[in-house]
Formats: C-alpha cells, sequence, structure tokens
C-alpha cells in the first residue's frame, strides 16, 4: 500500500489548552494518553475498544479540528442539529502533510439520518436520495458517491445497518480508497471484519490508554471466535 503525502501526519496536543481541554472526556484512558503523547498516523489507522473508552471522542475530536461537522459531511460543513461534541478539538495540533490535500469526509452512524435529510435538502450532483435507501445501502453509496475525492476519511463505526457483505464491501472500498496513495483513513469499529483492513496500524483501547496490536490478538476477534466455534457454550457460561 503506497502512502504519498498523507493528509495528516500526526496529532499532538496544544500545550497552551491541554488542561482545559474536553473537560470530563480529557480524563478518559486514550484521549488523555493521545494528549501527553500525541499519535503518528499511517494512511489507515483504526481505533477499537468497548463502548465509552473515547474511540468516538477521538475521531470526532480529529474530524473538527481537521475543519468537518461533527454531525458528519465534507470539510467546511456546518451540518448541526443538536450540539454534544467536546470542545477537545481546540486542544489538538495537527501536523498537515506538505502537498497533501486538505479536503475531508466524516462518516459517523449515529447522525445519518439527519445528515441524510440535510443532503436531501442540499444535494449535491453525486447524490441519490438516501431515505429511500436502506441504512446500509446508503452509506455505501455516499461513500462510493464521494470516494472519487482525495483526502482524509474519518469513519465512526461505520458498521452499523451493514450486513457481513456490506461490511466486505465497505472493505473493499476504503482499501481502494487509500490505493490511491492520496487519501487516509482513520476508522473507529467494533467489526473485526473492519479492523482486518489491509495495512492498518490498529490500536485496542481501554481504560488505561491505548496500545498498537495485531489483529489476531485483538479482544473482539478473541471474543468473536469463541462465540462462533461454540455459541452454546458461549452463552451458558454468559447465563
Amino acid at each position: 500500500m503506497e502512502s504519498v503525502r498523507p493528509p495528516l501526519r500526526s496529532i499532538r496536543s496544544d500545550s497552551d489548552r491541554f488542561i482545559d481541554a474536553g473537560t470530563r472526556r480529557a480524563t478518559l484512558g486514550p484521549v488523555a494518553q493521545v494528549l501527553r503523547d500525541g499519535l503518528d498516523l499511517g494512511p489507515v489507522t483504526v481505533l477499537v475498544g468497548e463502548n465509552g473508552v473515547g474511540k468516538s471522542t477521538l475521531v470526532e475530536a480529529i474530524a473538527i479540528a481537521y475543519g468537518m461537522g461533527s454531525e458528519g459531511g465534507s470539510t467546511g460543513s456546518r451540518h448541526s442539529t443538536r450540539a454534544s461534541e467536546s470542545d477537545l478539538s481546540e486542544a489538538l495540533l495537527l501536523e498537515r502533510g506538505i502537498g497533501a490535500s486538505r479536503d475531508g469526509f466524516f462518516l459517523r452512524a449515529e447522525t445519518m439520518h439527519g445528515f441524510f435529510t440535510y443532503l436531501e435538502d442540499n444535494p449535491g450532483n453525486d447524490d441519490v436520495v438516501f431515505h429511500e435507501r436502506s441504512h446500509g445501502e446508503s452509506f455505501l453509496d455516499l461513500l462510493a458517491a464521494r470516494s472519487r475525492y482525495p483526502g482524509l476519511w474519518i469513519l465512526d463505526e461505520p458498521e452499523s445497518g451493514l450486513s457481513f457483505t456490506g461490511l466486505l464491501t465497505l472493505l473493499i472500498n476504503l482499501r481502494s480508497i487509500v490505493e490511491t496513495g492520496q487519501s487516509q483513513v482513520i476508522l473507529s469499529t467494533h467489526s473485526p471484519i473492519l479492523a482486518a483492513l489491509p495495512g492498518a496500524d490498529i490500536y485496542e483501547l481501554g481504560s488505561w490508554g491505548m496500545k498498537s496490536a495485531d489483529w489476531q490478538h485483538l479482544e473482539i476477534v478473541r471474543d468473536w471466535r469463541s462465540f462462533l466455534d461454540s455459541p452454546e457454550r458461549f452463552l451458558r457460561h454468559l447465563f
């Protein structure tokens, strides 16, 4: 996988705003670690971990600091229905790639319905009527329509609403986006399928912080394997 002028090389904290950054969310282990140590980014960065550990907080803050709307959209988007984002983005310093595209797109599952309504009211040349498609189909349609444009792609738990086949389609599309050498992906996910994106730098997040991890050693991979190997045994232990 070729890496040519990635839009975003690294994330660091602005020391002048470090203390106040993100209020309560800055105390989350992974968020505090990024603020303290920074994070270098390759062509693909995947964040995995349980709900509430800080995955969405981080990708949202990166998207806002890059110039995207907190509820999704392209660089410069101001679509908003209800402000709920933290002020963590104000504490981030982004090191951009010299000569790289400054465009980007933020996709997040939890706000897609409102974003599709916004697109229907403000249609682009490539847009279909997304509400007439299933959630998964509309998500893939949107990705396909925007993927020809180079830049930074940030996706927050895009597996919501996607079937197994849909996840594989998304995986193929993301691979194609990165293979151009002019685009970059930051992905937050609970899906072991999406975490298997070739060439990805994978980070596992927990209350303790975040660490680099190999796909086969991820907790989500171990748990899914255990369940699929013997659902009855897994559920008997659970109950």
